[in-house]
């Protein structure tokens, strides 16, 4: 057969032809939450089950795994969090996982640029916590997700096959809220939002009464709209002051009818009651 020579740049362009792009087998993933005020990010790639058997075969129990395919899992939190009851600073980490058929033990490691368990040094561990593995309904493709989110915990799903193990968090966003609260009062054209806001984080976390009560007071003079005279009885009964925060709360109810708002009319009626003792 006779050869033939294509000039250089022809060459190139076929060779650049041939690399297209496919869809990989284990797609690439991210999601992001945040936990109190907390940034949390998930990079990670899904392997789906295909028809296989995979805790306990594929994947033996008791040994290493990435977590994923391909590049390693990582997570990376933007400040402190608790893990499982246990400290971790923020950071960017490895997430692996030794499956039990009863028992999962998930690590953070310091190492975040690693593919594969080959580059893994448990030296480099910041973390080691022990969950519950729990059966669930099938699925197909690795699943991380967040559920529970509220008062500043979470509960970080890692669902594959049959099996399912959540791992808690808890990143307290209390001093950093209060800080927050500082710096935004203490700007000379503060609004009325900033006070209301201020008032509302106070009172649902039980700190600060005193201070929730000031807040709301200046939120209501500067805008008294119904929502904002609610918690300023809310922030009267917290302090005490039971008369005055019926007395408010009825006006609140009375400006909910008015504006059609049956949520916040319920909400006084029966702030009302359980203030008055009916």
């Amino acid at each position: 057969m006779k050869r033939i020579l294509l000039p250089v740049a022809a060459a190139a362009l076929t060779f650049s032809a041939s690399a297209q792009e496919l869809p990989a087998s284990s797609p690439h993933g991210e999601l992001e939450q945040v936990v109190g005020l907390t940034e949390v990010d998930v990079d990670y790639s899904r392997p789906s089950v295909r028809g296989r058997k995979i805790f306990g075969d594929l994947l033996a129990y008791d040994k290493l795994w990435r977590l994923g395919a391909n590049a390693n899992t990582t997570v990376e939190f933007s400040g402190p969090v608790v893990v499982e009851g246990q400290q971790l600073a923020k950071g960017k980490y490895s997430l692996f996982a030794i499956p039990g058929k009863d028992s999962w033990v998930i690590i953070f490691n310091k190492n975040s640029n690693l593919w594969g368990e080959g580059g893994y040094k448990e030296a480099e561990d910041a973390l080691r916590v022990t969950v519950r593995a729990q059966p669930t309904e099938f699925t197909e493709t690795l699943t991380i997700s967040f559920d529970d989110v509220k008062d500043d915990k979470a509960r970080m799903d890692i669902r594959w096959e049959n099996t399912r193990v959540s791992v808690g968090l808890h990143a307290d966003a209390t001093a950093q809220g209060i800080a927050n609260i500082k710096e935004a009062l203490a700007k000379p054209d503060a609004k009325a939002g900033a006070y209301h806001g201020a008032a509302r984080f106070a009172l649902e976390r039980g700190i600060m009464t005193k201070e929730a009560l000031e807040w709301a007071q200046k939120a209501a003079s500067m805008d008294p709209k119904f929502y904002v005279l609610h918690t300023l009885a809310l922030a009267q009964a917290a302090n005490g002051q039971k008369a005055a925060a019926i007395a408010t709360a009825e006006t609140s109810m009375a400006e909910a009818k008015k504006a059609g708002d049956t949520a916040y009319v319920r909400k006084n009626e029966d702030k009302i009651k359980e203030w008055s003792g009916k």
